[in-house]
Order: structure tokens, then sequence, then C-alpha cells
């Protein structure tokens, strides 16, 4: 229904031709525009109500009692359904380690929030299918775990800013919505997102119609293709420096996917980008040394780049 809309105002209205550059990024702009933000009202307004179940406060208390792996599996998991973005971090983090959350399990749900959304999880599903889909989730989940492992492992509590270890963060009490007060949070939360995020879902919808329609398939082999065997790190280098959230850079992937882009080499950049921004990174130097920054981001790009050359091998 959305895709004859879409070729009905491109093709019939505008009068451009099929096939043509201009017509297929045209019509590739207006059809995914419109599907994703179908798709994102509703599932911001679904997981908003689920969210209501997983206030900070109540996922601070249940990480601070679990031990290390096991609290990371946790944490990860968490990260999936819990609010956060670049510009929470810096009070949750400092939460998260006055409450006596282990530094590997905070880094674990410090990756896994950005890294593996809800939102990019559904949309995947409804662009690729449920088997690519399920990579991401599933690969998502084993960076956050395995890089939160590593941080603790390494023990750099001493390269957190030292006001944080001195701050003293209340408990506030979780309190308990009523059904009727969910949905009105649901409902406020969906507005106020979308009003955020429109405009990287349209740049990254542009983007990615510019790609579709203008960029030549041999250019993107060239660089980024199946031969190339720096083609993972590429990715990453390129993803770094974006910024985008889950919903800007799927427009981005479909795009990229279509011209023939590996699929290791496609997740390697949608991680990248979603997970490892320069925006993040200077948040984060409020609370975090340098040494422990560097590390932390190290990690993650080595341990997307493995994912990356992973699935390219076995897909």
């Amino acid at each position: 229904m959305l895709k004859s809309f879409a070729d009905y105002i491109v093709f019939t209205l505008i009068g451009l031709s099929p096939g043509s550059r201009s017509g297929e990024a045209l019509d590739f702009f207006i059809y995914d525009t419109l599907k994703i933000f179908l798709l994102l009202t509703t599932i911001i307004f679904v997981v908003a109500i689920i969210r209501t179940s997983f206030p900070p406060e109540k996922t601070k208390r249940m990480l601070s009692r679990k031990r290390e792996f096991v609290g990371n599996i946790l944490a990860a998991l968490l990260g999936i359904v819990t609010p956060f973005c670049s510009c929470s971090a810096v009070p949750l983090f400092i939460g998260f380690v006055e409450s006596g959350v282990p530094l590997g399990v905070t880094f674990s749900f410090l990756i896994s929030s950005p890294m593996v959304n809800e939102v990019a999880l559904i949309m995947l599903w409804g662009l690729f299918g449920w088997k690519i889909a399920l990579i991401y989730i599933g690969t998502g989940l084993l960076v956050a775990v395995v890089a939160g492992i590593v941080i603790g492992k390494l023990k750099m509590e001493k390269y957190v800013q030292d006001y944080v270890w001195e701050m003293q963060v209340g408990h506030s009490e979780i309190t308990v919505l009523s059904f009727r007060e969910k949905v009105d949070y649901a409902r406020d939360y969906t507005l106020s997102l979308l009003k955020k995020i429109w405009p990287y879902v349209v740049v990254g919808v542009g983007l990615g119609a510019f790609i579709h329609g203008y960029v030549p398939a041999d250019f993107l082999v060239r660089w980024a293709g199946r031969d190339n065997i720096f083609a993972v790190p590429v990715a990453v280098a390129l993803g770094v420096p974006l910024y985008s959230n889950a919903a800007g850079v799927i427009p981005i992937v479909h795009a990229l996917m279509e011209k023939g882009m590996a699929i290791g080499t496609v997740l390697a950049f949608m991680m990248a980008v979603t997970a490892l921004s320069l925006p993040e990174a200077i948040i984060l130097s409020k609370v975090l040394k340098k040494p422990l920054l560097a590390t932390f981001f190290g990690t993650v790009a080595m341990a997307i780049v493995i994912v990356g050359y992973l699935f390219n091998a076995i897909l």
C-alpha cells in the first residue's frame, strides 16, 4: 500500500520515469520515510509502556546485586529496554558507579543501550526479515557483554574521574504507575521523541535515497565491497565520526545492502554509528579519564570489527 502510494506520487503525479536516477531516489525517499515513521510511531509507543517497568533507579538496584559476568549479561539485556543516550551518559554513569555496580557491568549497559536499539531491531525486521534482525541483536549483545567483561578485568577504576567516587547520589523511591498513567506517559514520550529524531530520520532517508539512486555500485564495492579485505575497518572508521540514532542510520544501511555491501560490513558500520559517536566521547570525557575512554572506544571498535568479519565469513 505504501509502495503503491509512493509510486503513484513519483511516477504518476510528478511524472518521473521508472528506472531513472531521480525517480528511483525520490520513490525510495517517500516510501522509506512513510514506512519508517509508521513503524517508529507504533514501536516507540509500545516500548515506552514496557520501559515504565524499568525506571533508572530500579535498573541500578538490579545491577548492583549481580556479580560480574552474570551482571554483564543482565546489563546488556536491560540496555535494550532502558532509556539511554549520550545526553544521559553522565548522570546514569555516576548513578551506576555510586550504587555499587561494577565498572565492567556498567560498560555492558553503556554499550548495549545505544547499540541494540529496539527501534532498530523492529525496523530491521520489517526491512530485511527476522534473520537479519536476530543477527543484529545477537551480535550487539555479544559485543556489549564481551567488551564489558574485558574492561572489568582490566581493573581501570582509577581512571574514572575522582569526583564521581566522591559524589553521593540519593536513591529515590520507585513509583508504580497505573495503566492509564503508562499510556499517557507513552503518548507524551512518543510525541517528544518523534519531535527530536524526525530530522535525523529525514536526513538518513535522504542520504539513503541518494546512495540508492546516484552512487554507482562499483564505487561502494571498491571501497567496502565483499572482495576488499579492509572493508570492515573502513566501515567502522567511517561510522565513528557520524552522529545518528538507529532510526536515522537504518535507511542508509538499507541502501548500502542494496548496493551489494556485505551484511557484516553493514552491521559494523551501523554499530559504529550508534555506539561510538564523537559527541558521546566528549560527554563521557567528563566522567572518564583518557586511558579508560580510549580503552572503551578501542575495545568496542575491535569487537565490532571482529563481528563484521565473522558475519561476512558465515553469510
